[in-house]
């Protein structure tokens, strides 16, 4: 299923696009680009957290968000998949 990865990674990095230019900032984002580093802050990641809970229609359980799972986009699009596949598999 790689086109459903490639999405994921698409429609993430887009959302923290999306909030990084509401702040005037551009940054070149990969994979493993922090998400402080390239300038979000505490807030803006509750913003993301909510973002990614409205794109990909699910609600994150309170023991996943963690620091460790809002680091970058590769961690947050394991975050999506995973609950991605939870929730096909309820």
């Amino acid at each position: 299923m790689p086109n459903f990865k490639a999405d994921i990674s698409d429609r993430v990095v887009a959302l923290v696009r999306d909030i990084l230019v509401q702040n005037g900032i551009s940054a070149d984002l990969e994979a493993d680009t922090k998400l402080v580093d390239a300038g979000l802050t505490s807030m803006d990641m509750v913003n993301l957290m909510l973002s990614i809970e409205a794109e990909f229609d699910f609600t994150i359980p309170q023991e996943l968000i963690t620091p460790d799972n809002f680091r970058s986009i590769a961690t947050l699009e394991r975050l999506v998949a995973g609950q991605l596949a939870a929730d096909q598999a309820a």
